[in-house]
């Protein structure tokens, strides 16, 4: 049975990184079902042959391919596809990430560079390749899954706080380099009940952890995958070079936010 709804994306066309799971998934999904034709990517390439099943059965046009976000040329070949398969490409939604939460005196330097690698160079590799394409037939939209992470510190993650503090700045810079063709943003997720974030908490983590979220929860990966959508389609014409926190209210007080309610 159809089940594309809104179509406001019925002229674009995606390449959606991180597809397998989570945001990634969400987003490829909502995407499809307000008209775009997606390419479903990601290193798990049968968690993105997944995703883009799902829309196909809901009705929408998908396809899937494994992508190393780390390299060059796996990112060129995957935006090539793309045109290949739909004629044309002018959204691209990167949200693949890792982490490893350990103390910097425990981490190592090749943990360090892998995370980085992936986080930080990926998107540097998907904007540099995207963004010759796009200026090129003079229209886009790039975005990007940076984190609140970037934005405070949080201890344990010194790598992933660094690397999604790279991703916002590094959106705001290619928002004035490549305007007024493409438009860039970063969407700053805070936390987010992904079915891996989920498999780490007890219910007694899970608890303490809404308990200083002023909103009480954390977000579903379809509440984020809307915000990307929503910035992919022309109702966000006007808004480039943002780092747009959905983050329920946490970062809103800075430092008192995160030792929440005072009940």
């Amino acid at each position: 049975m159809t089940d594309v709804r809104s179509r406001r994306m019925a002229d674009k066309t995606a390449l959606v990184a991180g597809a397998a799971s989570g945001i990634g998934r969400a987003t490829a999904v909502l995407l499809a079902r307000e008209g775009a034709a997606v390419l479903c990517a990601d290193l798990d390439a049968e968690g993105a042959g997944a995703t883009a099943g799902l829309i196909e059965e809901m009705g929408g046009n998908a396809s899937s391919g494994r992508l190393d976000v780390t390299s060059e040329e796996s990112w060129r070949n995957a935006l090539e596809r793309t045109v290949d398969l739909f004629g044309r490409f002018n959204v691209l939604v990167n949200s693949a990430g890792i982490s490893f939460g350990k103390p910097v005196t425990d981490m190592s330097l090749d943990e360090w560079r892998r995370v980085m690698a992936v986080n930080l160079d990926g998107v540097f590799h998907c904007a540099q390749e995207a963004a010759r394409r796009m200026v090129a037939a003079g229209d886009g939209a790039l975005l990007f899954t940076a984190s609140t992470n970037g934005m405070i510190g949080h201890p344990l993650y010194a790598d992933y706080n660094a690397s999604k503090a790279g991703v916002i700045l590094l959106a705001r810079t290619l928002a004035l380099e490549l305007a007024p063709a493409v438009r860039v943003n970063a969407v700053c997720p805070g936390y987010v009940l992904t079915p891996m974030q989920e498999r780490e908490y007890t219910p007694e983590m899970l608890d303490e952890v809404n308990r200083r979220i002023p909103l009480r929860r954390h977000a579903t990966p379809e509440e984020v995958a809307g915000v990307f959508a929503f910035l992919a389609s022309d109702e966000a014409r006007y808004i480039t070079g943002q780092a747009l926190v959905v983050d329920g209210g946490e970062t809103a007080g800075g430092v008192a936010s995160r030792h929440g309610p005072l009940e």
